[in-house]
């Protein structure tokens, strides 16, 4: 078995009595794209700085192809690095910023040179290289600062929070960006956001922290489609929670009963729950559709508001618990146009909901 690029060993990170980070260990291979994903405070950055060499671990290694990092200084890991804010030069053009790691390692000018004006094409900012950061937008502010960490071929580029000063649509634009500079580059990347959508977009992987230790790390589809606790099920991707009562469990199909007395058979049960243990039911969205299907199960809920989206519509609905579920049924668009009275019924399929302990 070959051995990871990068390793995070029982990385542990105190700050007097207070515990940021709890024995994280992380192996990452090369060419990565890893994305640190939690709430503030999860532990995300304060990780990322003990790679970077702005901060020392407690505990724990962090070794880049079986050599240990800890005691080499920052400036001296060769780590590319960027911020969420750009930290640009403003005195110096875009080339000349671009050019500054390149001439602190007193690279030959013909290389630095080349070299400029490979990372502004890779940005697609070559008609901007006289330009001041001053006369940039902010999108292109942080292209700069993206081609700035790539210009001495770091092995490895850590992203802090990088778009999220930017508005909604310039973060979209930015991320496609990403991703085809990480397709064309193959550059490792380490990336920490608190947006679980731009996770999902951009990441090979995802790690979820939360409190400092890492709940879950998979790719975007086993957060989604197979969250190991009702953290996970609630952060990635909207979720609606249902309370229940555990009957029985039978080769991981669960059986519980609603709030309302209805009896649902056939929901994955991944941990053991005792017979009428007090549980939660965790349904999609989209899982929820306005007619029944095959081994659908039905909840009786009364129809609060619809919207329309263009490609589907959202339908807020209460249950008999008095418990609020957001419906975006994925083929049933043209039925929600009737779904305005109380009374009305959903369905679910019980093997697309999950359960987790109350």
């Amino acid at each position: 078995m070959s051995r990871p690029f990068l390793s995070i060993r029982a990385v542990r990170k105190t700050f007097g009595a207070f515990v940021a980070v709890h024995d994280v260990t992380i192996d990452v291979p090369k060419g990565e794209f890893l994305t640190f994903l939690g709430p503030s405070g999860s532990g995300k950055s304060t990780t990322l700085y003990a790679i970077a060499g702005f901060q020392d671990p407690s505990s724990g290694d962090v070794l880049l192809e079986d050599k240990s990092l800890l005691s080499v200084p920052s400036h001296k890991r060769n780590i590319g690095m960027v911020f969420q804010r750009y930290t640009l030069f403003p005195h110096l053009s875009v080339a000349e910023n671009v050019a500054f790691p390149l001439r602190v390692r007193r690279r030959p000018d013909t290389e630095v040179k080349r070299k400029v004006g490979d990372m502004l094409g890779l940005v697609r900012l070559e008609k901007f290289a006289d330009r001041y950061p001053g006369a940039l937008s902010g999108g292109q502010q942080q292209r700069v600062a993206l081609a700035r960490a790539l210009a001495y071929d770091p092995p490895i580029l850590l992203m802090d929070e990088p778009l999220s000063a930017l508005d909604k649509k310039l973060r979209q634009e930015i991320q496609a960006e990403i991703r085809r500079i990480h397709r064309e580059t193959g550059v490792t990347i380490l990336y920490v956001t608190h947006d679980q959508e731009e996770a999902l977009h951009l990441s090979d992987r995802i790690a979820l922290f939360k409190e400092g230790r890492i709940e879950q790390i998979g790719t975007g589809e086993d957060l989604y489609l197979r969250p190991v606790s009702e953290f996970v099920a609630g952060f990635i991707g909207n979720s609606n929670f249902l309370s229940a009562e555990h009957l029985q469990t039978t080769a991981g199909a669960a059986t519980v009963r609603l709030a309302d007395g209805s009896i649902v058979t056939g929901v994955k049960a991944t941990t053991p729950f005792g017979q009428g243990q007090k549980v939660r039911l965790m349904v999609r969205p989209e899982a929820f559709r306005l007619t029944p299907g095959p081994a659908s199960a039905a909840l009786a809920v009364e129809i609060v508001d619809t919207s329309f989206f263009g490609d589907r519509r959202r339908v807020v609905a209460r249950t008999a618990g008095g418990d609020e579920i957001d419906v975006r049924p994925t083929s049933d668009a043209q039925a929600t146009d009737s779904a305005t009275t109380s009374g009305q019924r959903i369905f679910f399929d019980p093997a697309s909901a999950f359960l987790f302990p109350a």
